[in-house]
């Protein structure tokens, strides 16, 4: 079971509330700011910053 559109639309970084995308593997959502990456973990996505990684890119 993926995430549903409805959730990804309300989602947003906690620390820069910008938006989200979810990352084509389904591993986790994108910050498309500061590029923070929060896992998914059983479909179910984790939100926290001290979870996220910045992605080089």
């Amino acid at each position: 079971m993926a995430i549903p559109k409805y959730a990804l639309d309300i989602l947003v970084c906690p620390v820069c509330k910008t938006r989200v995308e979810l990352l084509g593997d389904g591993s986790g959502l994108k910050c498309v700011t500061c590029r923070r990456v929060y896992p998914v973990r059983d479909d179910i996505p984790v939100m926290l910053s001290e979870e996220a990684k910045v992605a080089e890119e």
